[in-house]
């Protein structure tokens, strides 16, 4: 009777006043950590994990709200946080809005400065904001259900949610899939309710939990607090006067950055350090000492900064453009070895099972083995026992539940929907740019980015699925370069249209990669795919009004670009379309660049093909990501030697408990999310 209690999980209430509204608040602390974060270093997160054990907490906490709210209405709860929270990545307000606003020339522009209104940026977030959801639905059925890629976030997110509720994920729902006619479905569907802990031990563990949050989220506040009043703490000397005066060599004890750290893993964070020590403790040194970048270390334009930035820029592009084939290689062999299975699949399932008369389309699996199955008809409450001739059949009836164990009419999105959705979500995105920027984008270049956008979707949800890494960056990388083909290189306006166009195509791929990532959690829960298709529509509904004002307020406190927001993303994007575009670089670098190119495309060829059940796969993370070594090169060090430390926590984490990781990680993050919003309101008032 569990798969009976597991179906009926879709049908419990989700799209709820309560549930909305908490998953707005929780996106708008998650959409002010990433803009603290994504202006600082470029990095956004979805936070998946802290908005769904942030949803269990409220919802625990507030006792006329805690009754029966389940683990589907948290998958909810999440999933319109998590559109809300991505909103300044997604509409590019931490990298292409800058770069256009802060370091498009007048001449680039023709002429203009671009300085966009707050009803501009809106209108910008509109256009952006939907076809990629529409264009993920479409995906949905191939990467979860068919082929059943892992997205370890996503899979990580529905096991942090279940062990809250005390419930139980599909996995674990067909692992004692058996006959058990004495058990009442009411009993197993009250397992999924808050209201119903597992025992003593669970509602212990929770306040553990809890206070562990309630620690970590203080300690990352107070720092937060107490930097913003003493300076000095977010640029500690570590090594020494001269390196740090010199050479930007400081320590930022953030708590934040160690909670990323610990997130990230010691494999990235140490290819970032890698790329730290190589840009800012060997490369930017070298090129002030020989002369081709004698400007101060950090300047952007004849410093050692701007110098690496170029060499970080090819390491990024080389791998990000071997990743991108081999991925597309793998995914059109993986399309076509799926559909020659499953016609294999139907072949023995037809040849190889004995029926029973009695057997209709009503009837489920309750259990099978290699010498019967037990079937369930929903429709007159009975069993059937078959013996199938081979295992074939058992396999097929097991992947049936996974397929399809809800009412696809009733919580499914009808195809017209998402085909009609998808053409105007595209018609949208083309009136909305066109409105903010003029004649200056020409049509051909809309709709080729457009395009672009829906083909890199495919991609990014492969990686994501595969990999847990959206590589939305190299994917903006990429889509510049095709551009730099595209548009005519007499073309007055071949910056900025190369900019724009990079945005649609990375803004697609990031928000099909979000959704796909919030689909497989439900789907591993029971949850129901349109109430998370509306949790992303109302999310970014919402998020479209307070992403941009956000992002004024953001420049109206502080000094954007200066030393706390130095915006390293629009700096890349500006850069990489001025190099695609053919702009001169500095002296010797292009050297420089062509050989990192060549190393980090190589490791990237590498890394890409060798399978996972290769003796030799286990020494591939001793080789460094190109993507990881040109984020640590393109930051200052004291954004990565935190990071570096969070890296070393989990390394030597010895408890076995992985959600108390999870909480004690999101805690440092949150912190500092929540209290940055205090922080620039002092700043607002003189403090």
């Amino acid at each position: 009777m569990r798969e009976i209690a597991f179906r009926r999980k879709a049908d419990l209430p989700q799209i709820t006043l309560r549930a909305t509204i908490t998953g707005l608040l929780i996106g708008s602390v998650v959409l002010i950590s990433n803009f603290q974060f994504g202006l600082q270093t470029g990095w956004v997160s979805m936070m998946s994990l802290p908005s769904a054990l942030l949803g269990f907490t409220i919802f625990k906490a507030i006792k006329p709200f805690h009754k029966h709210f389940t683990d589907v209405e948290n998958v909810y709860v999440q999933s319109l946080a998590v559109a809300v929270g991505t909103g300044p990545l997604a509409y590019g307000l931490v990298g292409i809005i800058p770069a256009i606003e802060k370091f498009l020339t007048p001449e680039e522009a023709g002429g203009q400065i671009f300085k966009l209104t707050t009803s501009q940026l809106m209108i910008w977030s509109t256009g952006l904001a939907f076809f990629g959801v529409f264009f993920a639905v479409l995906l949905r059925k191939q990467v979860i259900i068919k082929e059943k890629l892992p997205f370890p976030s996503g899979n990580a997110t529905a096991t942090l949610i279940s062990v809250l509720h005390g419930s139980e994920t599909l996995q674990q729902t067909k692992k004692y899939l058996h006959y058990q006619p004495q058990e009442e479905e009411e009993e197993l569907l009250s397992d999924v309710s808050l209201e119903h802990p597992k025992n003593d031990i669970h509602e212990a563990r929770y306040r553990s939990n809890i206070f562990n949050l309630s620690i970590t989220f203080s300690v990352s506040a107070l720092y937060t607090i107490v930097s913003h009043f003493y300076s000095g703490l977010r640029s500690i000397p570590l090594f020494g006067s001269y390196l740090s005066l010199e050479y930007m060599w400081n320590f930022q004890p953030l708590p934040a950055y160690i909670g990323q750290g610990i997130i990230m893993g010691l494999p990235t964070v140490s290819y970032m350090l890698f790329g730290a020590i190589l840009g800012w403790g060997i490369l930017a040194p070298m090129a002030r000492h020989e002369g081709w970048a004698p400007g101060d270390i950090d300047n952007w334009i004849n410093g050692g900064q701007g110098w690496i930035l170029w060499i970080s820029l090819s390491a990024m592009i080389s791998d990000s453009i071997v990743a991108f084939v081999v991925i597309t290689i793998k995914s059109i062999f993986s399309v076509l070895f799926s559909l020659d299975d499953e016609e294999e699949e139907v072949e023995s399932t037809d040849d190889n099972v004995d029926y029973n008369d009695n057997v209709d389309e009503e009837t489920t699996l309750i259990a099978s083995d290699e010498n019967r199955i037990i079937l369930f008809n929903s429709g007159e409450s009975t069993y059937t026992e078959l013996r199938p001739r081979n295992l074939f059949r058992s396999k097929s009836r097991e992947s049936k539940f996974d397929d399809d164990y809800i009412d696809h009419k009733k919580h499914s999105i009808p195809p017209i929907t998402v085909i009609l959705g998808l053409i105007l979500s595209s018609v949208l995105c083309v009136v909305c740019v066109r409105s903010v920027f003029g004649p200056i984008i020409p049509y051909y270049a809309l709709v080729c980015a457009i395009i672009l956008a829906l083909f890199f979707s495919v991609l990014g949800v492969r990686a994501l699925g595969e990999t847990d890494l959206n590589p939305v960056s190299g994917i903006g990388k990429l889509s510049q370069l095709i551009f730099a083909v595209i548009i005519p290189a007499n073309h007055p306006f071949k910056i900025l249209i190369n900019i724009v166009a990079g945005g649609i195509a990375e803004a697609g791929a990031q928000q099909a990669g979000d959704l796909m990532q919030d689909l497989k959690t439900g789907h591993l829960l029971g949850a129901s795919p349109k109430a998370q298709f509306i949790a992303q529509i109302i999310g970014t509904l919402y998020s479209i009004i307070l992403a941009p004002i956000m992002y004024k307020v953001y420049n109206s406190v502080y000094e954007i670009p200066g030393s706390l927001f130095r915006i390293p993303t629009a700096v890349v994007w500006i850069d990489c379309s001025r190099l695609v575009t053919g702009d001169g670089l500095p002296p010797h670098v292009w050297e420089y660049c062509l050989i990192f190119g060549i190393i980090f495309g190589a490791i990237s060829l590498v890394k890409n093909t060798i399978p996972i059940e290769n003796k030799l796969s286990k020494y591939l993370v001793f080789l460094p990501n190109g993507v990881a070594v040109g984020v640590g090169m393109y930051n200052t060090p004291n954004f990565t030697l935190a990071r570096f430390v969070g890296g070393i926590i989990l390394h030597f984490w010895n408890v076995d408990d992985k959600i108390a990781l999870i909480i004690f990680s999101s805690g440092l993050v949150l912190g500092e999310g929540l209290l940055s919003a205090f922080t620039m309101l002092l700043t607002s008032f003189g403090y």
